[in-house]
């Protein structure tokens, strides 16, 4: 009777022989942290590929992929603090900070990462601020005195809206992207790094652990940043298509704009597509060909208990069908929403098999467990610990994307000044 009050009892079953205190304790929102994470890591690459790198055929989805990073910000503690059984707790990391722990430090690459994001869409931004605070000034409304208040603050009381003030916008942006390629991927390595070094846990104990899961975040942001793009793209279409007169062609014009992005981002995609297959393949190479001890144990778990997660959900479904999407000529829209969706599906099922696989062999490698996600919650554990807890940090980037939106358009905003038109 006592097992049912353990942490994790709930979901596990157990099989054959396991030390009888040994439960799946990091459920799905620990699926969910480093997905989440991944995600902001991969939108903020996608929009420095135009800052640092100059891909110009990328400047509108990479607008829209820094927005989009931002909303995704809030949501990366999200899992930990539904996981924690003392959230309240969450901020002592940072008040006592402690440069050994892993946990310490990430919360401090967090926040450097943050301030750089806001700084960042400042300087890009800064113009659009000062136009909208003045074109908003003296207008009737409650909601034009609101919004014309915010965008006071958002000034930060800078109105200078000259060739040089300009010039030094575009640097700080090239600059502050760059200084955050090597954070955001340190943000995300940090959660391989975890799993890494692990050393009681032989599906973790693997230096390739961080590079993996920075290779598969950058897949996974663009990804959704990409399918995040389209869908608000289609949407605009569909509002402007009327049978012929203007509206049709407004339709015409978006859809063009819309494909022309799309197939230039699909290459970069395939790019760090293959990266991170290549990658997980020489893990799987390189943990059968140096098969130690572990090796039996961890065979049996990857080639039996677990076969349809990795081999067909995971690397078929996942990455082998999306990847053939993407390589077959005349490429579509509705080909590259199929492939994105795969692609998210194949990095999500590559956490889950790493964080709930991890945990599927008994320390003892002579038992297994097993991790059956609720479904139906019948207590607060089994809501923030089941699909409908997943499922809530699923839809809250959406959610604060459309609040950010509502102040910093993401996609074809207008301004006065020259500098948006760079």
């Amino acid at each position: 009777m006592q097992e049912l009050f353990v942490h994790g009892a709930e979901w596990t079953t157990k099989e054959l022989f396991v030390y009888p205190n040994e439960f799946i304790y990091w459920s799905i929102q620990i699926v969910m942290y480093p997905y989440m994470t991944g995600l902001v890591a991969g939108a903020f690459v996608l929009s420095s590929l135009y800052h640092v790198f100059g891909q110009k055929d990328l400047k509108d989805l990479a607008k829209f992929s820094l927005i989009f990073s931002l909303a995704l910000i809030p949501v990366v503690p999200m899992p930990l603090l539904l996981h924690l059984q003392q959230p309240t707790r969450a901020i002592h990391p940072l008040l006592t900070p402690h440069f050994t722990s892993a946990i310490s430090a990430f919360g401090f690459v967090l926040s450097t990462y943050t301030l750089i994001v806001f700084s960042e869409i400042w300087f890009a931004y800064r113009t659009f601020f000062i136009s909208q605070a003045q074109e908003l000034k003296g207008k009737p409304g409650l909601g034009n005195q609101i919004k014309a208040f915010i965008y006071r603050l958002l000034t930060l009381g800078s109105y200078d809206i000259s060739p040089q003030s300009i010039s030094v916008d575009k640097k700080a942006v090239k600059i502050l992207a760059g200084v955050g390629i090597p954070v955001a991927c340190f943000l995300h390595g940090y959660a391989g790094f975890i799993f890494g070094s692990v050393k009681a846990n032989a599906l973790w104990m693997s230096p390739l652990m961080p590079v993996i899961f920075i290779m598969s975040a950058v897949v996974s942001g663009i990804a959704l940043c990409m399918l995040t793009y389209i869908v608000i793209m289609e949407w605009r279409q569909y509002r402007s298509r009327r049978p012929g007169g203007a509206g049709e062609l407004r339709a015409q014009e978006i859809g063009g704009v819309e494909m022309d992005i799309i197939k230039k981002a699909s290459r970069y995609l395939l790019g760090f597509l293959v990266a991170a297959i290549s990658l997980e393949l020489l893990d799987l190479i390189f943990r059968g060909y140096t098969a130690l001890k572990s090796w039996e144990i961890l065979r049996s778990v990857m080639y039996g208990k677990d076969f349809v997660n990795i081999f067909i959900l995971q690397y078929g479904l996942g990455n082998l069908v999306p990847l053939i999407l993407l390589l077959l000529p005349r490429l579509t829209i509705r080909r590259v929403v199929v492939a994105l969706i795969l692609i998210l599906f194949g990095v999500f099922m590559m956490r889950w098999n790493v964080v709930i696989g991890g945990q599927a062999f008994s320390l003892s490698f002579a038992g297994y467990m097993h991790y059956h996600l609720p479904i139906i919650p019948h207590n607060w554990e089994t809501f923030k610990e089941g699909l409908f807890g997943a499922l809530l940090v699923g839809i809250m980037p959406f959610i604060f994307f459309w609040l950010v939106n509502k102040i910093i358009p993401a996609i074809n905003y207008t301004s006065t000044s020259p500098s948006q038109n760079s």
